[in-house]
């Protein structure tokens, strides 16, 4: 469960969403980002060290750049813990003595 609660800290930031957004299904430069996003470099690091670090975006160097892809693995992996775990459990019988 830990793991998940990495990659939920992750995804729960504005700009992580945007980043991931862009994104979509392509790998994307580092300079593409930034040409998106109203931050600088130095922010875009520290985001997509989150987002790399949590597993949900692999990252690839070319050069002096990196490019970014999703991890669909990771995320398949979180819906898959929400199918089994959350929206599968049955009632809580005896609740309160009702």
């Amino acid at each position: 469960m830990k793991e998940f609660v990495k990659i939920f800290k992750a995804l729960g930031d504005e700009n992580r969403l945007k980043i991931l957004n862009i994104i979509g299904s392509q790998e994307v430069c580092a300079c593409k980002l930034l040409e998106f996003l109203d931050i600088g470099q130095p922010t875009l690091s520290h985001h997509m060290k989150i987002l790399c670090d949590s597993g949900v975006v692999t990252a690839r160097k070319d050069g002096k750049w990196t490019h970014y892809k999703i991890n669909w693995d990771i995320l398949l992996n979180i819906s898959d813990y929400f199918k089994n775990n959350i929206f599968n459990k049955s009632e809580i019988q005896g609740c309160c003595n009702n």
